[in-house]
């Protein structure tokens, strides 16, 4: 239960972390600066979910304290490796490029491996299953960084919040990287294996399917943004993001039980009983999203409008839609976390066809009835998402001899056979 409560802490503070220095820098630029930060921290946000992605995901699905231990420092030094290339790369690229969003993402670049290299150890925590010590590092991150960019001036440019904003990860990358060097050590009389990062770019890693799988989401929500500005009016767009935005603390519940649901789960034997406890998962978080949305249909106008402002009349029509949406997000996503263990190459396929399903649900729903329709389109496609996905589990259950192998790990050797997967 403590890791449990220390994962879910972790995820929100890093998640208020991003909400506040968004609102900080807000304060303190014009609208043009803010416009600029906003569009480098954009692709911060892509860039941290690739290596989220490719990295971290794969990460925690390793086995065994040695092999974890060595996969976690092969993790680190491939972080670190890569988005130093990649953004020193892409800093001295843009220094001669004029314009004040070329010069953001230069300064991007520059602190990017701190910044990246800072949340990936959150993933070596968890593989390790010790996420109350990225609770402490990411603590340490938002004491950091929201008074260095408090005491900037107002009208400070992009260019500077930017800066301020990844010098100050300096202090929990050390922290991070204190705690995390104490519990990487080779355990009396093990042979210390070398840090090797080559497993990273070989092809066939199972990060790869993962950054694709990331891709097809990221890319499905962008599109569905676009749709809707397409064929909408701006009213209904801003409806259907605020509602959305209402159930920010359900996001925080889905991204903890993702990124630090693996190593506990793996501590379950046998497949059966992993799937009983991802199925009471489902349940509980379903649960707790159909309670959230009733507080929300229950909120006096006035709370909601302080919420949302003049958002709120039109957000307020689409909370049963978006309730039952994230509902069945809560289905899916403990299914999701059961393939991830079960079969980790089992889950892409299915994120490829429901993630663009769900977005021909909106259009066709917006057609249908409007930004209401397009609501309840989204809520279409996440219950067939998760059915589809509770299915493919169902199947892997009932295979040959209802034993199910897991993949290969990014490591390249194959996961021990789970022996007990025919126990009912």
């Amino acid at each position: 239960m403590a890791a449990v409560v220390s994962s879910v802490a972790d995820q929100g503070v890093a998640a208020f972390t991003n909400i506040i220095v968004l609102v900080v820098a807000a304060r303190l630029s014009t609208a043009a600066g803010f416009a600029v930060f906003s569009m480098v921290y954009m692709v911060f946000t892509v860039l941290l979910g690739v290596n989220v992605s490719y990295v971290g995901q794969a990460l925690v699905l390793e086995r065994g304290s040695r092999r974890v231990r060595a996969a976690c420092r092969s993790a680190v030094a491939f972080t670190a490796t890569a988005s130093a290339v990649l953004g020193w790369g892409m800093a001295a690229g843009l220094l001669l490029v004029p314009g004040s969003t070329a010069r953001g993402l230069a300064v991007l670049g520059l602190v990017m491996p701190v910044v990246l290299t800072q949340d990936g150890m959150r993933y070596c925590f968890s593989a390790l299953r010790l996420p109350h010590l990225a609770l402490a590092a990411d603590t340490v991150r938002l004491l950091v960084a929201v008074p260095a960019l408090a005491v900037q001036p107002h009208g400070a440019g992009a260019v500077r919040l930017v800066a301020v904003w990844g010098i100050s990860g300096v202090p929990a990358l050390l922290v991070g990287a204190a705690l995390l060097r104490s519990r990487l050590r080779a355990a009396p009389g093990e042979v210390r294996p070398p840090v090797d990062i080559r497993p990273y770019v070989r092809r066939g890693h199972l990060g790869q399917r993962f950054v694709v799988e990331f891709g097809v989401g990221n890319a499905t929500s962008q599109l569905a943004v676009v749709g809707l500005g397409l064929f909408a009016a701006p009213l209904a767009v801003g409806a259907l993001r605020g509602a959305t935005t209402l159930f920010g603390p359900m996001n925080v519940l889905f991204n903890s039980a993702t990124a630090f649901g693996p190593p506990l789960l793996n501590r379950v034997r046998g497949t059966a009983r992993k799937v009983r406890a991802t199925a009471v998962l489902a349940v509980a978080l379903a649960a707790v999203a159909t309670a959230w949305t009733a507080v929300l249909m229950l909120l006096p106008a006035h709370a909601g409008r302080a919420l949302l402002g003049d958002t709120w009349a039109a957000s307020s029509g689409l909370l049963p839609a978006s309730g039952s949406q994230y509902a069945c997000i809560a289905l899916g996503t403990s299914a999701l976390l059961t393939l991830r263990v079960l079969r980790p190459r089992a889950t892409l396929p299915i994120q490829v066809v429901f993630s663009l399903a769900s977005v021909l649900f909106m259009l066709g729903g917006y057609r249908l009835d409007g930004v209401l329709g397009a609501a309840w389109g989204l809520a279409l496609g996440s219950a067939l998402k998760a059915i589809a996905l509770w299915l493919r589990i169902t199947a892997e259950r009932r295979g040959p001899g209802r034993r199910v192998t897991s993949d290969p790990l990014p490591g390249g050797s194959a996961a021990p056979e789970d022996l007990s997967a025919g126990s009912a």
